[in-house]
């Protein structure tokens, strides 16, 4: 399998793993949600959803000048 330029970087690797759990109507939930918006890719759908907030908290926290 031919490899995309610019995407074999060891940086970009995932090699840490974070395990969570859900009760079942959190679960019945993201199937729910990812049913009805086509979401083939749970685990890509979750890890964008919790660096997303993520970000947005340090961009909402940023020290301020004035």
């Amino acid at each position: 399998m031919n490899k995309r330029p610019g995407f074999n970087c060891e940086k970009l690797k995932r090699v840490h793993r974070k395990e969570l759990l859900f009760n079942t109507s959190e679960m019945e939930v993201i199937k729910v949600y990812c049913k009805r918006y086509k979401i083939r890719n749970q685990s890509k759908f979750l890890r964008e959803a919790i660096i997303s907030r993520v970000l947005h908290t340090f961009e909402n926290d940023h020290p301020k000048l004035f």
